[in-house]
């Protein structure tokens, strides 16, 4: 069961005198335990989206369910405003800019989001340094905001989000800000508290490299829609939009590779193909073994490792010559690898 579903969810503004929708028939579930990245370019309308989650932004039409509790129906809201402060407290959020009382300590700052709790002082300020151990800034509880780096102020306003004991967690380009550092160090938290406490983590980001370090599942947004959602490995094994592809970058720069090198037309014993393959799964050199097994001549044109959610995933291109039986013999031996096989034009267009 879902823990978040929005369904056809729509969301419209008014500027300058004419309506405009940011979000347009949006349908996204996402389960327990689920880290789930909502990536696009500013103004795709990923925050937007994300938003009707606790109802900061409510939609004009679809249904918002949390929790099993339905928050709007038919773009309506249909949960009351004192249930729906009871319920937001279970979805914490954390932002950019990380809004934390540059006046108060770190601890207040923490105590801050239970100011609402029937908790004694002594109860509070227990609770406020344990979450801030959590963090591992209790040696800081005394410290102001200004008095700490960015990342640390992203896990005091971390903490502060985590006050609640919430299900949810939204990090709303929480890493946008930070050096890549600390962005690491947020994103390592991050899974920490999804592994060790249970905890949904939305994340919404235009940084694909926050998503491939440790989401496993993930919406891509263009103009309020989402092009293209699924597992995070599927996802960026096969992309098939091309802004999709941009977000994965190997296959950009794959493209932008082959037409630097301007190949020219292919003769009919030449195919040009993109392999993408786990390299835990494939552990041998896929060139030799294909000339060993098979003797077909194979030249490397582009090579790329990253790393998927700790997989190490790579990305080769390459020119296979040989007649249609080899090319075939090729294909069927590089499926049997496991291995994600594109056939590619000169130009590194998906060949028609």
């Amino acid at each position: 069961m879902s823990i978040i579903s929005l369904d056809h969810i729509k969301v419209e503004f008014t500027q300058k005198k004419q309506r405009v929708t940011a979000v347009d028939d949006v349908t996204l579930h996402i389960e327990k335990g689920d880290i789930y990245g909502v990536v696009g370019f500013s103004g795709a309308g990923k925050s937007t989206l994300v938003r009707t989650i606790n109802l900061l932004q409510k939609p004009v039409a679809g249904d918002v369910t949390v929790n099993g509790v339905k928050f709007v129906e038919d773009g309506k809201q249909v949960i009351s405003h004192k249930q729906l402060q009871i319920e937001r407290r279970k979805i914490g959020m954390i932002f950019q800019h990380f809004n934390l009382l540059n006046e108060t300590t770190v601890l207040e700052n923490v105590a801050f989001a239970l100011k609402h709790s029937n908790l004694s002082d002594d109860e509070l300020e227990k609770r406020s340094l344990e979450l801030l151990e959590l963090v591992d800034l209790k040696d800081k509880a005394d410290f102001y905001p200004a008095e700490l780096s960015g990342g640390q102020q992203q896990r005091v306003a971390i903490a502060r989000a985590l006050a609640n004991d919430p299900d949810i967690l939204i990090s709303d380009e929480a890493t946008s800000a930070l050096d890549p550092q600390n962005t690491q160090q947020i994103l390592k938290l991050l899974k920490k508290l999804n592994q060790e406490l249970g905890l949904t983590v939305v994340l919404i980001t235009h940084e694909m490299e926050a998503v491939k370090q440790i989401a496993n599942k993930v919406a891509v947004m263009e103009h309020g829609k989402v092009i293209e959602k699924g597992d995070l490995r599927q996802i960026f094994l096969t992309p098939t939009k091309e802004l999709t592809k941009s977000f994965v970058g190997g296959s950009l720069q794959a493209i932008a590779t082959l037409n630097s090198l301007n190949l020219g037309s292919l003769s009919d014993n030449e195919a040009i193909y993109q392999l993408v393959y786990s390299l835990g799964n494939v552990t041998k050199s896929i060139i030799i073994e294909l000339y060993q097994q098979l003797g077909v001549e194979v030249s490397m044109l582009y090579g790329n490792v990253e790393m998927l959610n700790e997989e190490p995933i790579g990305t080769l291109v390459v020119l296979i010559k040989g007649d249609n039986t080899k090319q075939k013999e090729a294909q069927e031996f590089l499926l049997e690898q496991g291995v994600t096989l594109t056939r590619l034009d000169e130009k590194g267009n998906v060949y028609a």
